[in-house]
């Protein structure tokens, strides 16, 4: 069993691939590198990272498709770097279904210190003393097995989609507010960073909810956060 973090950094840059290879090898964790993005999919199928750091602009494929295709098959954290720091890249990021967006510049603390928060977020305790499961009429969720079932059928769900979903179950019938769920779910380095929340409800919203324009299940309560109904 590997006991090392293994994480693969994919730039078309080799000059920024040693630097953060050398930096994330600082920090004793393993780190292999890749210059485009069918050169990335290839080392994840023969040899599944930890954890990418996955830059937006590649030649050939672009960052944010080669994120789609490997949640596709895998589950593990991706962190997205970009040049641009716009919110339109962001939402692109974060709807592809990457853990985190880096803009460049960035310096070497700020990248570990969201690689730590990152794999602290994968790594997350899962044990509880609520009830195993929560049902409603619609949606069950089971967290010793992490199955979510909507009308008795399992949904795929991300790893932060499934944690987002697991604090509100917890805590089913509470307003929580964003600052609550950030630091739950994300970590206390987040506390500003509302639009990492507001994309995961809508993620979660378009698989459990039969009109996410209309939710019936995840509730937003305006300025002060959401809740998740204990039934429908």
């Amino acid at each position: 069993m590997r006991q090392t973090i293994a994480i693969l950094v994919v730039d078309d840059d080799p000059s920024i691939n040693q630097l953060l290879q050398a930096c994330l090898e600082g920090e004793g964790w393993k780190a292999r590198a890749a210059l485009s993005g069918e050169q990335a999919l290839k080392m994840v199928n023969e040899d599944p990272p930890d954890l990418i750091i996955l830059d937006i602009m590649l030649p050939g494929i672009s960052g944010t498709e080669v994120c789609r295709r490997i949640l596709d098959t895998y589950s593990m954290p991706i962190i997205m770097l970009s040049a641009r720091g716009d919110m339109k890249d962001k939402v692109t990021c974060l709807n592809a279904g990457a853990d985190d967006y880096i803009t460049k510049p960035f310096t070497i603390d700020e990248l570990i210190a969201r690689v730590k928060a990152v794999m602290r977020r994968s790594r997350w305790e899962r044990t509880t003393t609520s009830p195993a499961i929560f049902p409603n009429a619609d949606l069950e969720v089971d967290f010793n097995t992490e199955i979510v079932k909507l009308h008795g059928c399992e949904l795929t769900l991300t790893r932060t989609e499934y944690y987002l979903l697991r604090e509100l179950a917890l805590n089913a019938g509470k307003i929580l507010t964003h600052r609550h769920l950030l630091a739950k779910v994300w970590g206390h380095e987040y506390y500003g960073e509302t639009e990492y929340l507001h994309q995961y409800i809508r993620h979660l919203r378009t698989k459990i909810e039969p009109d996410p324009k209309q939710p019936r299940h995840i509730i937003t309560v305006p300025g002060r956060g959401y809740r998740l109904e204990k039934s429908v």
